[in-house]
């Protein structure tokens, strides 16, 4: 429960995000989806990658979706969850939708996640998966380029392992084609959640509760 708490407590100070969390009670139609305060657009900056070569976050996606998000191979439930439903959804859809989606995992461990720990991990999740490492003050230059909270590490809190906790945010920034980021995906986002809204953001289709566009309530991306 403790792990759970520090990414909640990281979830809910990330100001740029007008929510975040799990899904309010509902119907169970409405999407998990948190729309942002204001755009963000992809840092242009470039990251060691699984395959051993730099990896520029803009030049290396051009004209593509990119769902990025910050978390550790060691962490014991949200960064799984999320990584494993993101797999799963693109085992089911068309090849002509997931090949203009790039998932970029920023590890905020880089400590324990080596590049051969993260080829491993998530390679045994999806092999389009892409990891990111750098150094901790890039990580956190990253962070606060897009407004989430900087990821913390905590060596007092040791698992039973004899590891120790990473506090970071808990949502996957979607960045449309145009490197810009309107709404994240927070700790609750179903596969039907991605099912849905991955083939619009790929086809540049409006998602509905963007509070930056016309008045008809719809994002165009």
């Amino acid at each position: 429960m403790r792990r759970l708490q520090v990414a909640a407590a990281a979830c809910a100070v990330a100001t740029s995000f007008a929510a975040c969390g799990p899904p309010a009670p509902g119907s169970g139609n409405e999407p998990a989806r948190a729309f942002l305060e204001a755009p963000v657009g992809l840092p242009d900056v470039a990251l060691e990658a699984t395959d051993g070569k730099r990896f520029h976050l803009r030049d290396d996606t051009p004209g593509r979706v990119t769902l990025v998000f910050f978390g550790y191979t060691y962490c014991p439930d949200i960064c799984p969850v999320h990584m494993a439903n993101l797999a799963a959804v693109f085992r089911d859809l068309p090849l002509e939708v997931t090949r203009e989606v790039d998932v970029l995992f920023v590890t905020t461990d880089p400590e324990r996640d080596t590049r051969e720990r993260l080829v491993e991990w998530l390679g045994a999740l999806h092999p389009r998966f892409i990891g990111l490492r750098g150094t901790r003050d890039e990580i956190e230059s990253i962070e606060r380029q897009l407004g989430i909270p900087v990821s913390v590490v905590s060596p007092d809190e040791e698992t039973a392992d004899g590891g120790y906790f990473v506090g970071h945010a808990a949502q996957v920034l979607a960045f449309a084609a145009d490197d810009t980021a309107r709404v994240a995906y927070p700790w609750g986002t179903r596969q039907r959640d991605w099912l849905r809204d991955l083939p619009r953001l790929v086809r540049g289709e409006p998602l509905v509760g963007d509070r930056a566009t016309a008045d008809d309530g719809e994002a165009s991306f």
